[in-house]
């Protein structure tokens, strides 16, 4: 039966679209966009946004190998949860999905279990140990849509050059965790001044921004396209901005918490506010809102990674880096960039949409008549205050508990399916 949505306000960056839009659904595709459209059934979103599907290019569902922390299954439900219809999986899995083998036993898991779409990214180097380049024209045979060693950095810059060149040839993305190990190593949270006064070992900006201009200018050598994923430091910033202006094959994704969040969040030793690169200062903040503003930032990602309550509930030190996002990021977005006004509602849904899916050519992060009906629907003056109850992940750790939000999912449908509705 064909369903209409009615009286929403529709975003679609793609096409430029922003204004009160009807849209009718039907077999699992957008069927006519128009007004004063009716159906078999109707749904009145009156003072709704409908905008596309969001598209989340860094999670960790962790399977194979760490379902106690997240599954396919429920990563899946936690994005339908916020808004999100696509993501793209890292494959720091153990196994890690270093070969087409591992990567089609994926593949099955997304098949059987996900709720929304599903892609995965696979190994540069054989288990992320940086020396052994993986075969990348069989790994996107199979399907991966970018290679990493998400989680690590490429220590060997030769190494790094041949998986550059090996990426171009195949046409797959590179995506860089940058990161110098060495410098970093032993750090908990970002040097300064909340590092010092809670006896933590820091982790320096320069860890960061010595591997971010290293690898863009080896892509650069290899005429590689490199995504610089979650950007933390203003330094990093200023380099993407630069290179882009030099003519390099470089993109660049923040995170929510980058742009909501100081270090000074880890007070009190807050493991749900420790993840790698660590939470910075206030004028990285204003340099990554002006990175978004300017077009430096090309998208926004999540970096979703869960973690259980048990390795989180230790000494700081010892804590596991990572938190999720999925469920918080268009709120977080909303209320720290949008309700400020650092950028317009739609500039917004770009940087969760097109942009995204630009990044890796995916098939999302629009909506036009015949393309799949992938949709977020969301109150964009509704606020909420995050709850564990909230939360679809198997793992909760997010720094955001107990902080009030403004902008909330009501509906998500993935391929015209009514994936999630807000209780």
């Amino acid at each position: 039966m064909a369903l209409a949505l009615i009286n929403g306000h529709l975003i679609d960056p793609a096409s430029g679209i922003s204004e009160p839009m009807d849209l009718v659904i039907a077999d699992g595709k957008i069927r006519e966009i128009g007004r004063g459209l009716r159906a078999d059934e109707t749904l009145d979103l009156e003072g709704l946004v409908v905008c596309p599907g969001l598209v989340d290019i860094q999670v960790h569902f962790r399977e194979p190998g760490f379902e106690s922390k997240e599954t396919i299954a429920s990563g899946s439900r936690a994005a339908a949860a916020g808004g999100v219809t696509s993501v793209v999986m890292m494959p720091n899995t153990n196994p890690p999905i270093d070969n087409s083998g591992i990567l089609e036993l994926v593949t099955r898991r997304i098949a059987a279990t996900a709720c929304v779409r599903v892609y995965s990214t696979a190994c540069a180097t054989k288990g992320r140990k940086g020396e052994e380049i993986t075969e990348m024209a069989d790994l996107k045979a199979a399907g991966a849509v970018a290679v990493t060693d998400d989680g690590n950095d490429i220590a060997s810059s030769a190494v790094m050059r041949r998986v550059l060149e090996y990426a171009a040839m195949v046409g797959l993305p590179y995506f860089a965790h940058c990161q110098d190990e060495a410098l970093s190593e032993g750090g908990a949270m970002n040097e300064g001044y909340t590092a010092t006064r809670l006896g933590i070992p820091g982790i320096s900006r320069e860890a960061e921004d010595i591997r971010v201009d290293r690898n863009i200018r080896l892509a650069m050598l290899a005429g590689a396209h490199i995504h610089i994923q979650h950007i933390s430091t203003a330094g990093a910033i200023e380099i993407v901005r630069q290179a882009k202006k030099r003519g390099a094959r470089v993109t660049a994704e923040t995170a929510p918490h980058y742009f909501s969040l100081t270090d000074e969040a880890a007070d009190q030793f807050n493991t749900n506010a420790k993840m790698y690169p660590p939470l910075r200062g206030p004028e990285d903040i204003e340099t990554i809102i002006a990175g978004i503003q300017d077009g430096t930032i090309d998208n926004i990602a999540t970096d979703h990674a869960p973690h259980t309550a048990t390795e989180k509930n230790v000494e700081f030190q010892y804590a596991p880096f990572g938190i999720i996002g999925l469920e918080t990021m268009l709120a977080v977005t909303m209320t720290y960039l949008v309700k400020p006004g650092h950028v317009t509602l739609e500039k917004a849904i770009e940087l969760m949409t097109t942009g995204p899916a630009r990044v890796c050519g995916l098939p999302a992060g629009t909506i036009a008549p015949e393309t799949p009906a992938d949709l977020c629907v969301f109150d964009p003056n509704a606020t909420w205050t995050v709850t564990r109850n909230d939360l679809a992940s198997k793992s909760h750790n997010t720094p955001y508990l107990g902080k009030t939000l403004q902008g909330r999912v009501r509906y998500t449908f993935c391929g015209g399916n009514l994936v999630y509705q807000c209780p």
